[in-house]
């Protein structure tokens, strides 16, 4: 697999205590900090209510985007938005998942869903990706939405709401703590 990792509308390298702006797009979004798109969603675990990306300004928001057969995911990916929920709920970083598939459709069905999250443990909020409204286009509307390249996708989300950081592939945990750290300064 290969890894591209790019911020949106910060740089969180070389201890900047505040991020700078780019100004090129990133994976197919033109405007770096332009605000997030909403989430389309067919259902939701882990949470009593459908969640609104509007619903969450004023907190960051820490979006992992996962498919429940791919071992990044399942061996990097998740167990990091795990860590970070636990590490910084007490902070009000809103972690969600956001289980996105494009492939192997019949296996992937809400009903395994529920049992992988059960199995794994996982505590957070986990919305299931609209399918395209297209029936020949295999790609989910929010991963069509944030042009995500595949899973795992980690997207942050800063407190007005706007794209930070948008990363397919590993993100190592020291930098994302220092990411995640930075965006909470930012509000204070």
């Amino acid at each position: 697999m290969t890894t591209s990792s790019r911020p949106i509308a910060g740089e969180f390298a070389g201890g900047a205590a505040k991020p700078t702006r780019i100004v090129q797009g990133v994976f197919g979004i033109d405007t770096p900090g332009q605000a997030a798109p909403p989430w389309s969603t067919a259902e939701w675990f882990n949470t009593g209510e459908a969640i609104q990306l509007a619903n969450l300004r004023g907190r960051v928001v820490v979006l992992h985007a996962f498919q429940m057969l791919c071992p990044g995911c399942v061996h990097h990916g998740l167990p990091q938005a795990q860590r970070v929920h636990a590490s910084f709920a007490s902070a009000g970083v809103a972690v969600i998942g956001l289980h996105t598939v494009f492939e192997h459709h019949a296996a992937m069905t809400p009903v395994s869903l529920q049992a992988f999250l059960h199995e794994y443990r996982i505590r957070f909020p986990v919305g299931v990706d609209a399918p395209s409204t297209d029936p020949r286009e295999p790609i989910p509307r929010t991963m069509q939405a944030y042009a995500m390249q595949g899973t795992p996708t980690l997207v942050l989300i800063d407190r007005q709401g706007h794209l930070r950081q948008h990363t397919f592939g590993v993100v190592e945990d020291l930098a994302l703590g220092a990411a995640i750290a930075t965006l909470i300064a930012e509000g204070d």
